[in-house]
């Protein structure tokens, strides 16, 4: 018998903030898989190269990390008052599943300039020179974010000369809105869904943990430090070699989760692996980055370090500088107390430490008849095509229907 030939697929291969994925517009994708279900899954996954026992994704576009093993698809918004639809997928590595569960704040750096370049933006939107605001509505967790994509003779500005670190080289800043961010779509609840700025949380075998768990860009937990045994100083190989600490954070994660609502019982929670997020906090301290770059305490507000799929991340998840960004802004939160929120009035942005370096992140809070609200976050990424053309699947993978 013989084997079915493989397809090809229009496709653009780009670096959004620190993460990197494979984009598709809706139109180019196999019929089958423009709605959701087991084909769309199976493209993903074969794009990128999962599931792959040997955890590297050899045979796809991943890059064996969960910055890199991403995919997105674009159209033209069905939404009034927005030029592009966006919905991400998390693909994981050593699995055969897809998270669509939440947001990738890296990637919506890219979205307007990919956008602008697949041709889904109308032309009029567009400057000859200046900059193209753009409204994206994305459908992970149905929001809006404003992309402000910098035009030169009428092409997306990629090069540039701003640096972000976990980035290598410096490129064309692109300034996000992350609008109303507290309210996660199609988990609805409120910012803090407990009720509480700061909860107890029991972990049967591993702990009790003071917590705040927050609904703001994507849903996240964050810990102290301390209570972890750690600095929030950490570089990946201290988190990620040690398979027992990985173990214990995902057993935190899964309570945080139903704790949240965003689960039933525990057992989901290992096919909700993009949300919530785990991450933990400390105070502003020295240390030495990723690259080998100093960072002084001086330069900064607190040191953050956050799990992605089941690792330290390299540097932060955009979603997660979001929620980083409105936690500091509410006062009495372990984000805001880390940032020096007891000595201090709230900031309207922090500056925190990363394992890769340091990011700026702004966040509109007000309280309202006894309610947090966050009008908007801000933080600024960058993003360019490294490759287009077509990607390649064997056409097998029109079969899972």
């Amino acid at each position: 018998m013989s084997e079915r030939p493989q397809i090809r697929i229009p496709a653009t291969y780009m670096r959004g903030g620190t993460s990197k994925g494979v984009f598709f517009k809706l139109q180019d994708l196999p019929a089958s898989a423009q709605q959701p279900g087991t084909v769309r899954d199976a493209i993903f996954l074969r794009t990128l190269g999962s599931p792959d026992p040997y955890g590297k994704q050899i045979d796809g576009m991943g890059n064996a990390s969960s910055s890199t093993s991403k995919g997105v698809i674009l159209s033209k918004s069905t939404r009034a008052n927005h030029d592009v639809d966006y919905l991400f997928g998390q693909v994981a590595i050593d699995q055969a599943f897809v998270d669509w569960s939440g947001n990738c704040g890296n990637l919506s750096a890219a979205v307007g300039p990919c956008a602008i370049h697949m041709g889904l933006i109308d032309a009029a939107r567009i400057p000859h020179n200046g900059v193209a605001r753009i409204r994206i509505w994305q459908a992970n967790i149905a929001k809006t974010i404003v992309a402000h994509v910098p035009i030169t003779d009428g092409q997306v500005q990629e090069t540039g000369g701003f640096e972000l670190d976990g980035v290598t080289f410096p490129a064309a800043e692109v300034p996000l809105e992350f609008l109303d961010p507290a309210d996660e779509g199609e988990d609805g609840g409120a910012m803090f869904p407990t009720g509480n700025l700061m909860d107890r949380l029991d972990v049967p075998g591993v702990g009790s943990f003071v917590a705040t768990m927050i609904n703001a860009g994507i849903p996240t937990i964050f810990l102290n430090a301390r209570d972890l045994g750690y600095t929030g100083c950490e570089l990946q190989d201290a988190i990620n070699g040690d398979a027992e600490a990985l173990l214990r954070f995902e057993a935190i994660r899964a309570h945080g989760a139903l704790r949240m609502g965003l689960i039933k019982e525990l057992g989901e929670a290992a096919t909700r692996q993009h949300t919530p997020k785990i991450a933990f906090v400390g105070p502003a301290q020295s240390y030495v980055a990723s690259s080998g770059k100093a960072i002084a305490a001086k330069d900064i507000d607190l040191v953050v370090r956050a799990l992605s799929m089941g690792k330290l991340h390299h540097a932060m998840m955009g979603t997660a500088a979001v929620a980083i960004g409105t936690a500091a802004a509410v006062p009495g939160t372990l984000v805001n107390l880390a940032a020096g929120g007891e000595r201090q009035a709230v900031p309207k942005s922090v500056v925190f430490g990363h394992p890769s370096g340091t990011l700026r992140v702004g966040a509109e809070a007000r309280q309202l008849d006894g309610e947090w609200q966050v009008t908007k976050a801000l933080m600024s990424r960058s993003a360019r095509i490294l490759m287009e053309g077509w990607i390649r699947v064997p056409g097998l993978v029109l079969d899972a229907a």
